[in-house]
Formats: C-alpha cells, structure tokens, sequence
C-alpha cells in the first residue's frame, strides 16, 4: 500500500486510539464521572453540609493533561497538532460571542464536527481545549472549569465513536440528532456539578424543595435532581443549545466537514 493510500484510508479518523491512549481517556472520563456522581453515592447522615471535592477538581486538569501528552506521544503529528490549535482557538473566540446568552452557544457545533472527522481521541481533546482556552481569553476561570472541560471532551468524544459508513445527507442528520441529545446531557451533566452544592432550591409552580438531601436514597435523590433539571434548564437553555448548534451543523456542516477531511488528507498520522 502506497503512502498516499495509508493516508487516505486513516482519513476519516486521523486520530487513531490505541491501547494506552485508551486507557487514559477511560481513566479520565472515570475521574470525571467521580466528579460529577459522588453526592448521588454518598454515604452521609441526613442533614449532614456535604461540601465539594476540591481533590477532584485538582486532579482532573492534570489527568487531562496526561490525556493530551500521551495522545500526541501515540498519533497526532505536527499538523494535526496545528489543526487542533486552530479549533481550539476559533472556539474559544466564537464562545466569547455567545457567551451561553439564552443557551445560544457557537462552541459545540466544531466539536461535534471535528470529532467526527477526526476521531474520538481527538473530539475529548478539543473538548478539552476549547473550553480551557476560552475560559483564559474570557476571565472564566473557576471551580466550574474542570467540570465544563470533561463535559465538552465527551461531546467531541462521542461524535468520534458515531458510525462511519454514514455519509452524505444521512451524516448531516445523523450529526444534528447527535448534537441535540449532547446539548441536553451537557447541560444535565453541567446542573449536576453544582446542584448538590445549592441549599433552599425552591422552584415557582413546583411544591417543596429540590435541594439536594445528604444521605437520602440515591432514587430519591436523582428524581429531586431530574425535577430541578427539566423545570429550570431543560425547556430554556438546553433547548436553546440543542437548536443553535443543530442548526449550525445543518447549515456549516458540510462545508467543514469538507474543508476538515481535506486537512485530515494532507495530515501524516504515525502508526500508533
């Protein structure tokens, strides 16, 4: 086989995951399951102050950074790396522009595409870039950040893992019902990394509290949770980025991905 033909056939996914790289993005989205689960798992006495795993969010940016080192140890060469910047970089600037303003949001569009073009691997770390990049340029840097940036890293993520004999008209619509149903566990994942933490949650039109309860049964919580999500994130902003970043595939999607497999084409990926 020529190496115009090696080329062409990583294509579709520059970014081949070997068994390392693998390994460390299931270690990382463990970390970030952990992260965001825990309350829900606790063990505490009933009205016990449950406070935030400030361990997790110390150990999550540096497991993140050994997920960016060993994937370019293991696959990504000069020009993916460039790529990778460059989506980094238009993210962050187009998130600045939405600001998340009615749940508008401009960033996840490129994750879902750059991942489908490029890889699993490659989606988590976008995800993962994206998000902290536009966090410096923005001043958002906060205890919220690991979680936005494990969040994102799974969007990109799983639009990698999308089956890959789909193509033409059916990719496009594939990747908008794929963009909706990560818009709405972005933002579910996203309530859950501070729900826990909010006391007195009284929403108007719903009866009794939806706080979170320190040793409650974990089913009993989670409805608590499910509750708060759907009456004061589900309807608004969640719906507002499920359709901004549909729309934005519908309309941009195939030109970038146009644009995204021609870089993939030129790019020499190392066997891993």
């Amino acid at each position: 086989m020529s190496t115009l033909e090696r080329v062409e056939s990583r294509a579709a996914v520059a970014l081949p995951i070997g068994p390392r790289t693998a390994a460390v993005l299931a270690l990382a989205s463990l970390a970030g399951l952990m992260m965001l689960c825990w309350p829900l798992l606790l063990n505490a006495q009933p009205g016990q102050r449950v406070e935030p795993p400030f361990i997790f969010l110390a150990l999550l940016p540096l497991v993140m950074v050994v997920v960016l080192a060993e994937m370019g140890e293991g696959g990504m060469d000069s020009r993916v790396l460039a790529v990778l910047g460059v989506l980094s970089a238009i993210n962050a600037v187009m998130r600045g522009l939405g600001a998340g303003t009615a749940g508008i949001e401009l960033v996840f569009f490129l994750l879902v595409l750059g991942g489908r073009v490029f890889g699993a691997a490659f989606g988590f770390a976008l995800g993962c870039t994206s998000l902290f990049a536009s966090a410096l340029l923005t001043a958002g840097v906060g205890p919220w950040l690991p979680f936005q940036m494990i969040c994102a890293a799974w969007v990109g993520m799983g639009a990698g893992f999308l089956p890959r004999r789909v193509g033409g008209r059916a990719e496009i619509v594939m990747l908008c019902a794929y963009a909706v149903v990560a818009a709405y566990l972005y933002g579910l994942l996203m309530n859950l990394s501070y729900w826990p933490f909010t006391l007195g949650i009284v929403v108007p039109g719903h009866e009794g509290s939806l706080a979170y309860v320190a040793g409650a049964p974990v089913m009993e919580n989670a409805h608590r949770f499910l509750v708060y999500t759907l009456l004061t994130s589900t309807g608004g902003w969640d719906t507002g980025r499920a359709i901004t970043t549909a729309v934005a595939i519908a309309v941009l999607g195939p030109a970038i991905l146009t644009t995204l497999r021609r870089a993939a084409r030129r790019a020499v990926v190392r066997a891993g």
